[in-house]
């Protein structure tokens, strides 16, 4: 009898346990909205990143951000987080409810991924993942460099990494280094 009694006790465990692991992703505002409180209270920027699983760019631009040559250099001065979007059918489960409201009111529809944003701590819109050819726009204008890896894009990224943080001349020249090497 023990023996049953303990079993059943362990068998409701795990399901306890699959039904957590299967709960439902917060959602982008949620998401956005802590960044938001974390970023008042550090004196940082907001950097959050759209990305999908089946996504390759969105595993390198993370791997490059979480290099540890340069992730402190992104940490210190940014409240940073990954919502993902735009999933196959099979993995929707895995999407942050509203992520695709939030990366299309902000200029992310048909713009692939990752597509990234970085918003002072009143919610501001600093900068997006947008350039013209060339050009080192904030934002609003052109197409997304999505990770940056030609030289036009790693210039254009670290213009809008400057633009937005204190990272130093050298600090910006490492993470320039690191996604020239990684791509």
């Amino acid at each position: 009898m023990k023996l049953k009694n303990s079993l059943f006790v362990l068998l409701i465990a795990l399901s306890f346990q699959i039904t957590l692991a299967q709960e439902t992703p917060k959602s982008a505002a949620q998401i956005l909205k802590n960044d938001l409180q974390k970023a008042t209270i550090e004196n940082k920027n907001v950097f959050i990143i759209f990305k999908a699983s089946w996504c390759g760019w969105c595993k390198k631009m993370e791997a490059n951000i979480n290099n540890k040559t340069i992730n402190k250099y992104f940490t210190d001065n940014y409240v940073i987080s990954y919502i993902t979007v735009l999933e196959s059918e099979k993995n929707k489960n895995l999407e942050n409810p509203g992520a695709e409201d939030l990366l299309n009111k902000y200029g992310g529809k048909n713009q692939g991924i990752p597509f990234y944003l970085i918003f002072d701590s009143k919610a501001n819109l600093l900068v997006d993942s947008k350039m013209i050819a060339g050009e080192e726009i904030l934002k609003g204008e052109g197409i997304n460099i999505g990770c940056p890896s030609t030289d036009d894009e790693i210039d254009a990224f670290i213009y809008k990494l400057q633009k937005t943080s204190n990272l130093t001349a050298e600090q910006l020249k490492a993470i320039a280094i690191q996604f020239k090497q990684n791509n």
